[in-house]
């Protein structure tokens, strides 16, 4: 057993290290150590990208768990599905040690093989693909929208064939997907028509299924529901960068039509993410331990540590987190605005309210070895940034099996051009003028 000295000394490390870093960050310290790497100068001072929020908070709640004795998946969860659930109005939750084990897990569910089709972006970060080719099915890739990103319904339409079981929108930088048309689209007689069955489950439902990837989307709402009460389902992600984080983790929320029971659904999910077996860890000490085994699942639960985290965050999301990442996309939009050479991204409109979880700017009339200038030189002023995302036929695996970036023009068209700007809870004015200032001075000396 550890001593309860021992677990005091490291609260008050932890405490020390944290205050000293967010001390740091606060004030933005004008002494900016440079030095000689390669014949580079290497900036330490450094605006980050997306540092997760981790305060007292957080770490007295995972110090209470720690010390509680209970780590695994356990009354942390249950309690974190129960909030979330509540927070998207949804009856069913299930957490997960991720994302993309969610999407896998669903499409498991669904019956998803060789041979079938489920239609993504084209522009999206790997994982919406490769939970697809783990179910030996073909992802049919389409191009997005010019304007958010996001996927093209006309390219949805006309992707769809007998073979299709899925389509996976994808809500790019956390703005909601036009989930009604998609919805209409679907529905609609000609494309149900086209619908062929495999299994019981495929026959219940009737028609596509609708499997919102969510990664970055939490919060937002779509006309008046957030999302998770949108889509038949929808995943989540809790990774390290998300606004609203477990270090790793996800969430599938369940809102399948009537004809489905999605209580009882979770309760077979959750036993198929735990090998398949019937009774977790905190129902086996309640006296009853025997269980069984009754398929042969997967291992992807979310732990007690992992949920004290998210169960902090859940609780201050709406009232905190997101007004301040709102703060940060109104600042930098109000500062950008009147830069013609700048096409600044759609957040907020009157069906669409964003999480704010991706600053995605673009420059006009750039090509992509221009924007990896600019990128380097505003790296060079102390500024870190990113690209979200290279579409998927750039990558080497999807390109090797026959994808091909001209079969995607806006999703190439949008890529070559984009920068994802710092955004995270701890961010200042004077950070934001820094990034502002560095941006602006970057885009003047490549496009002189």
């Amino acid at each position: 057993m550890v001593d309860c000295h021992e677990w005091h000394t490291c609260q008050r490390v932890l405490k020390v290290f944290v205050n000293f870093c967010r001390t740091i960050m606060k004030i933005n310290l004008k002494i900016t150590i440079i030095f000689s790497m390669f014949g580079k100068n290497i900036n330490l001072n450094m605006i980050p990208f997306a540092p997760p929020r981790i305060d007292d908070k957080i770490i007295n709640k995972v110090i209470e768990t720690l010390k509680s004795g209970w780590i695994t998946t356990g009354p942390n969860v249950k309690l974190f599905e129960e909030k979330l659930q509540k927070y998207t109005g949804t009856e069913s939750v299930l957490c997960t040690s991720s994302a993309t084990d969610g999407l896998e897990l669903i499409l498991r569910w669904f019956g998803i093989g060789k041979g079938d089709e489920i239609i993504i972006p084209a522009y999206t970060y790997c994982a919406t693909a490769n939970v697809v080719i783990h179910c030996g099915a073909i992802p049919v890739m389409v191009d997005v929208n010019k304007n958010d990103f996001n996927i093209s319904i006309n390219n949805i339409k006309n992707a769809i064939t007998k073979k299709t079981k899925a389509i996976i929108p994808v809500d790019i930088g956390g703005l909601p997907c036009d989930y009604d048309e998609i919805s209409r689209l679907i529905n609609s007689p000609a494309v149900k028509s086209l619908f062929s069955p495999n299994n019981e489950l495929q026959k219940k439902l009737g028609r596509i299924l609708i499997l919102a990837d969510s990664a970055h989307s939490i919060g937002a709402v779509y006309k008046n529901k957030k999302i998770g009460k949108i889509a038949d389902i929808t995943v989540f992600s809790f990774h390290a960068v998300k606004n609203l984080t477990t270090a790793e983790g996800g969430a599938v929320v369940l809102n399948l039509p009537d004809e489905f029971n999605n209580k009882e659904l979770k309760d077979f999910l959750k036993i198929l993410g735990l090998h398949g077996q019937n009774k977790d860890a905190l129902t086996k000490t309640k006296g009853n331990w025997k269980y069984d085994v009754i398929t042969a699942g997967y291992k992807i639960n979310m732990t007690d540590i992992q949920a004290a985290m998210g169960l902090v965050e859940l609780e201050r999301y709406d009232n905190d987190t997101l007004k301040k990442r709102k703060w940060i996309f109104d600042y930098y939009s109000e500062n950008f605005e009147d830069d013609k050479r700048l096409i600044l991204p759609v957040y907020n409109n009157e069906e669409k309210k964003s999480s704010y979880h991706l600053y995605m700017l673009r420059i006009k009339d750039i090509d992509e070895e221009k924007r990896n200038i600019i990128i380097k030189k505003i790296t060079e002023k102390g500024v870190s940034v990113n690209v979200h995302f290279q579409p998927l036929p750039l990558l080497s695996f999807y390109k090797n099996l026959g994808y091909g970036i001209k079969d995607f023009p806006v999703a190439y068209d949008n890529y070559k051009c984009e920068i994802s700007l710092p955004s995270f809870y701890d961010m200042t004015e004077e950070m934001l003028k820094k990034v502002i200032d560095s941006v602006t001075k970057s885009v003047n000396e490549v496009l002189k």
